[in-house]
């Protein structure tokens, strides 16, 4: 193991509001300390779908997981395991399908919802919420200053490896309200807003971040199929790495083989894709 990254998904996205309205992430990109890409997602463009598919580095089509009622351990390796195969720490703040993929089917609410595993194969320290009775009059999603707080916490009580964080926020105002309207300018203000000290500390504890979406929403606030909004969103990089031209597409089966690469781990065989960063 060689670095440290942090990979940060801010569930539900698109391209358009991340260039608009993330006005501190784009400060960075204009002083030169981050840079931004567009990435598209798999297909489906669906949230568990995504989230199978930016840790194992393959389609739905191969890894089986088709949609948000179809959660299961899956088979493939993940940046998850390839991390502990060389012997980093692994930590994730998220909903709970993350640990459903990735280490341990069905999730247990009062085993899983914290547990901390040093000998694990995959996830050593993990966090996790449901968002049970979720609906469009009730988000049930926690304060996302909340949620960056506690990935540093685990940074700084762990040593973290590779830390990965994901909050749904912005996805559930985005299928209540969708995403031209006066709500959701605010509430992507406010998530730029709570992120951005957070950066500064994860940066000078020395991890390279990358922050991005699992997909994007449509006008209205619809995800799952193949249109430009469904399917496209920003990744913003904080590191040494050279990476493409400014208008190369990152498909997102690049994520698993390009995070496991800035850490010295290796990629497994079933990640085809190459990184985008070197």
């Amino acid at each position: 193991m060689n670095g440290k990254l942090l990979l940060i998904i801010l569930d539900g996205v698109p391209w358009r509001n991340w260039r608009r309205l993330f006005g501190n992430l784009e400060g960075w990109v204009d002083s030169g300390e981050a840079r931004v890409w567009k990435l598209r997602s798999v297909l489906p463009s669906i949230s568990a779908s995504c989230y199978a598919s930016i840790h194992t580095g393959v389609a739905p089509a191969e890894h089986g997981c088709t949609g948000n009622g179809n959660v299961f351990r899956l088979s493939h390796p993940d940046v998850f395991s390839q991390v502990r195969q060389a012997g980093g720490i692994t930590g994730a703040v998220a909903h709970s399908f993350w640990s459903s993929f990735f280490n341990r089917h069905p999730f247990d609410l009062v085993r899983d919802i914290e547990y901390d595993e040093p000998e694990s194969e995959t996830i050593n320290h993990g966090r996790f919420h449901t968002m049970t009775g979720y609906g469009l009059i009730n988000q049930m999603t926690p304060s996302d200053v909340d949620l960056f707080a506690t990935l540093t916490n685990l940074c700084q009580r762990f040593g973290l490896s590779y830390g990965m964080l994901h909050t749904c926020t912005l996805d559930s105002m985005g299928h209540r309200f969708f995403h031209d309207c006066q709500e959701m300018d605010n509430a992507c203000a406010m998530m730029d807003e709570m992120l951005a000290p957070f950066i500064h500390q994860w940066r000078a504890m020395g991890y390279e971040i990358i922050v991005t979406a699992d997909h994007g929403q449509d006008e209205r606030g619809h995800h799952g199929g193949r249109s430009p909004l469904q399917q496209e969103a920003a990744l913003y990089y904080f590191g040494p790495a050279k990476g493409p031209a400014e208008d190369q597409v990152i498909d997102q089966l690049q994520l698993a083989p390009t995070i496991l690469s800035r850490l010295g781990a290796p990629i497994a065989g079933t990640m085809k894709a190459g990184s985008f960063l070197s």
